[in-house]
């Protein structure tokens, strides 16, 4: 086994699926099909799930809702190695909650931003980071400066991991460039690909995970994807990410949660209604979405 996949030393590697979250008609969550699409996942090849991710409106839930899917998603992946819990809060004792909440429930690690309602200076994100530490499970950070307004820099990246506080980082900058400056400042920190359009760019930059929204919709053509990207098998790759990218680019916009529903139902999958205040793509986008997505499906890539 490569150092680039997934085992249960290292639980945070590989295709990580941030998974969309499934609601009836009603709004209600819907955890049958929630479990069912976990399986999906698993069974089309990729290593793991992260439930409460943005893209699983994790914002929208409930106590009892946010707990309920991480348990949700370690009974469906049959092993809690496979899952990655979201533990973003507004402060560092609820991410601290939650971070336990998903130990009990048995999930392997914790994908963790920054304080995500206040814009923390370096000292109060190693205080954040190193309070959710102290609960025992490996902590993935989230450099996500776009939402968070906090920027984890490369520095700041390498004490929290010089202090065994992460793991990992997953990179949604989007700047491919940073991959290289982390990897000199902390050498020994993961990276893990965090936005799906520079999937390419950062396997080549030595990535070793991909925390992936279009899976969701696409899971073989995603993962023989990464798997190619990884091994640097460029021939097999570069034209996948070509046919890909039109797809793979609305992971970074704002409503990348309603595209990737859209995408799933064109493919068969349960993506269906987004809570408030999502509202469904506009008529533009609802095209957009639909043509390429109809295009990928009729090329065969599933």
């Amino acid at each position: 086994m490569s150092a680039s996949q997934h085992s249960p030393e290292h639980p945070w590697r590989g295709v990580m699926v941030a998974t969309a979250l499934p609601f009836r008609e009603d709004l209600s969550v819907d955890y049958d099909a929630y479990a069912e699409h976990v399986r999906f996942l698993l069974d089309a090849g990729c290593d793991g799930v992260v439930p409460n991710g943005s893209l699983g409106e994790y914002q929208t839930l409930t106590d009892d809702e946010r707990a309920r899917v991480i348990r949700t998603a370690v009974e469906a992946a049959g092993d809690g190695s496979r899952v990655m819990a979201g533990a973003a809060a507004y402060g560092s004792t609820e991410a601290a909650r939650w971070t336990e909440q998903a130990a009990e429930a048995g999930a392997g690690s914790v994908l963790l931003l920054p304080p995500n309602a206040y814009r923390a200076n370096d000292a109060e994100v190693r205080a954040h980071y190193a309070e959710v530490a102290g609960v025992g499970l490996p902590v993935v950070a989230y450099n996500n400066p776009y939402d968070t307004r906090v920027h984890l820099t490369p520095q700041l990246l390498a004490d929290l991991h010089a202090q065994q506080h992460i793991v990992a980082v997953k990179e949604f900058s989007g700047d491919v460039r940073r991959a290289y400056e982390i990897a000199e400042c902390a050498p020994g920190l993961d990276l893990l690909i965090g936005a799906d359009d520079v999937l390419l760019e950062l396997a080549l930059a030595g990535a070793v995970g991909w925390i992936a929204g279009y899976p969701n919709a696409l899971p073989h053509s995603c993962v023989a994807l990464y798997r190619a990207a990884i091994a640097q098998d460029l021939e097999t790759a570069l034209p996948l990410y070509r046919a890909l990218h039109p797809l793979l680019r609305w992971d970074t916009k704002h409503v990348f949660v309603q595209a990737i529903k859209l995408s799933m139902d064109i493919a068969g999958r349960h993506g269906g209604p987004c809570r408030p205040p999502r509202s469904p793509l506009d008529t533009e986008a609802e095209a957009a979405v639909r043509s390429v997505t109809e295009k990928v499906l009729a090329e065969g890539l599933n």
